[in-house]
């Protein structure tokens, strides 16, 4: 009877071993490569030597069980093996959860189409920017985008090829940004950047190579019928920095949408001067 407890418990227990490599294996695979992943690596190879203890020890003491004494390593072994199993799979699970969070999260700020940050974070950011800009005395500056005809556009080569240039559009709009510069589709065709610690003469210049880098080249895109196009983009926009009577995020928003019309409005001189939005804003309410 103690003899076939031992071996249960030595042939449980590398059987248990044994399936303790796939979740390791599993969670390994969804690891980026770095400290964590190498840490797994290290454990996957302690799995196999204890797997190869085991094996050793079913060779050399399998038929040597004759009193409960001989209970205690096959018992160790197995219980071991059973915190390893549970260790690795437990692990697998709570990377599973991880993701799947992760994955929520994204889906919860990001926009489906374009991939930038959506309406809702952005109103989030911008509050924060704003509060932590005026603890800190700080310039924050925001520019809101709209790209020019993109009704026809829609009208003239379909619905798909307007998600086309949506998603082009954000791409190079991103391409212009700093690493904390915060991208998000506003509404429709219209995008807002958050750019913190950037003052009014600093955000005219980036929307000067904003606007230099959407009208480099012709957009190439395929029509309703599938015949590739090109079309020229072009885009407005309207600048605004937190300042004087522009003391909150409402305001800010407010005055880059005033100056985003009147660039509309002044759509020969727009091209001339990027900066014509926040030059005519600051202008009439007397800021410097």
């Amino acid at each position: 009877m103690i003899s076939i407890c031992a071996k249960t418990c030595v042939f449980g227990g590398g059987l248990i071993i044994v399936g303790s490599l796939i979740p390791t294996r599993q969670l390994i695979a969804q690891l980026p490569k770095g400290y964590t992943r190498n840490c797994w690596y290290a454990m996957l190879v302690l799995e196999v030597l204890f797997l190869a203890g085991y094996l050793g020890y079913a060779r050399v003491f399998w038929n040597d069980h004759s009193g409960l004494h001989d209970l205690i390593v096959p018992g160790v072994f197995f219980l071991g093996a059973c915190f390893v199993w549970l260790a690795a799979a437990l692990s697998l699970q709570t990377v599973d959860a991880i993701a799947r969070l992760n994955s929520l999260e994204q889906e919860n700020i990001a926009d489906a189409l374009t991939g930038v940050f959506n309406r809702r974070y952005l109103d989030r950011c911008l509050n924060e920017e704003v509060m932590r800009a005026r603890r800190f005395n700080l310039p924050l500056s925001i520019l809101l985008l709209d790209i020019d005809h993109f009704k026809q556009i829609n009208d003239s080569y379909g619905h798909r090829a307007g998600d086309q240039v949506l998603i082009s559009f954000a791409a190079k709009l991103q391409l212009e940004l700093r690493e904390f510069d915060i991208l998000a589709r506003y509404g429709g065709d219209e995008f807002m950047i958050i750019a913190p610690q950037t003052p009014p003469q600093g955000a005219a210049n980036l929307a000067s190579r904003l606007r230099n880098r959407i009208e480099a080249e012709k957009l190439r895109l395929s029509d309703v019928q599938g015949r590739a196009v090109e079309i020229p983009l072009t885009c407005s926009l309207g600048v605004a920095s937190l300042a004087g009577e522009v003391d909150s995020a409402e305001k800010l928003i407010n005055a880059a949408d005033e100056a985003l019309y009147r660039v509309k409005r002044k759509e020969n001189d727009r091209g001339k001067n990027p900066s014509e939005g926040q030059n005519l804003l600051l202008g009439n309410r007397g800021e410097a």
